[in-house]
């Protein structure tokens, strides 16, 4: 037993950028065969190329909070690969929330966009690994692993939104391990401090003061790249990880160790 994913399908979404296409790189080079989905298809087209109808990499491109975008995902994926064997729900939006505003949609974008969309889709792929495990009595069904954020942990005025999203997420996770469990399926989940996703480059881009706040509130004193977390995703989605379900891992640096008075959250 090792942390091999070689000749696994998995799903990775949000992977056209950031922290996504690090983890569905990341596979392609472990062996697997990965289908990488978002909705930004030329970013995908410029990652992986617009006619990858050969190899272990296609892509899929579509509004992920739409149920029938959903099902072609899954659709798409067993018609090029016959089977799914890990999921990687990484896609997720953060946008500020002004807490006493009574007119700001800003919750319900973040839990729709960061909790439902990974349900759903949570749902359906467990259905998939349920029906194609049903001959096997011994081994995992297969992985879900979800990207979280210390900011379930920690609360900041202009991030309710994705804090709230972010604590749902993490208590979907338990719930569905708990759920999964007696199918042989693992959810697990990455909760990550500040890494340089393309949504913290434009922050910084407009805000240089902001990477000092965070690395003075980072034990390890800097921002993690996105490849900083792919060996931890791995882990959760390989048999290495076998016994473990229903967990948070926490890769942030050691953010959350320090007094989290002001200290910034993304």
């Amino acid at each position: 037993m090792g942390f091999s994913i070689e000749g696994k399908t998995a799903i990775v979404t949000g992977s056209a950028n950031g922290v996504g296409l690090a983890i569905a790189r990341h596979f392609i080079n472990k062996g697997a065969n990965v289908m990488f989905a978002d909705m930004d298809e030329d970013s995908l087209i410029k990652e992986c190329g617009a006619d990858c109808d050969d190899g272990n990499m296609r892509y899929f491109a579509g509004d992920l909070r739409e149920r029938l975008t959903l099902a072609n995902l899954l659709s798409a994926t067993l018609d090029a690969f016959d089977r799914v064997d890990i999921l990687v729900n990484g896609s997720r939006q953060i946008i500020p929330s002004s807490p006493l505003d009574l007119n700001d949609g800003s919750v319900e974008q973040m839990l729709t966009q960061n909790l439902m969309t990974s349900l759903r889709l949570s749902q359906l792929v467990a259905k998939r690994m349920i029906k194609q495990s049903k001959d096997q009595s011994e081994g995992h069904a297969g992985s879900i692993v979800n990207l979280s954020s210390i900011a379930a942990r920690r609360t900041h005025p202009e991030l309710l939104g994705y804090s709230l999203s972010c604590a749902a997420l993490d208590q979907m996770t338990r719930s569905l391990a708990v759920a999964l469990a007696p199918n042989r399926i693992r959810v697990n989940s990455v909760a990550f401090g500040s890494v340089m996703s393309a949504s913290l480059k434009d922050i910084l881009r407009d805000n240089k003061e902001y990477r000092t706040d965070i690395e003075q509130h980072t034990p390890l004193g800097r921002i993690a790249a996105p490849e900083e977390l792919t060996d931890a995703v791995q882990f959760l989605a390989s048999e290495g990880a076998s016994f473990v379900t229903g967990q948070i891992m926490t890769v942030d640096g050691g953010r959350t160790l320090l007094d989290p008075v002001a200290a910034p959250v993304h």
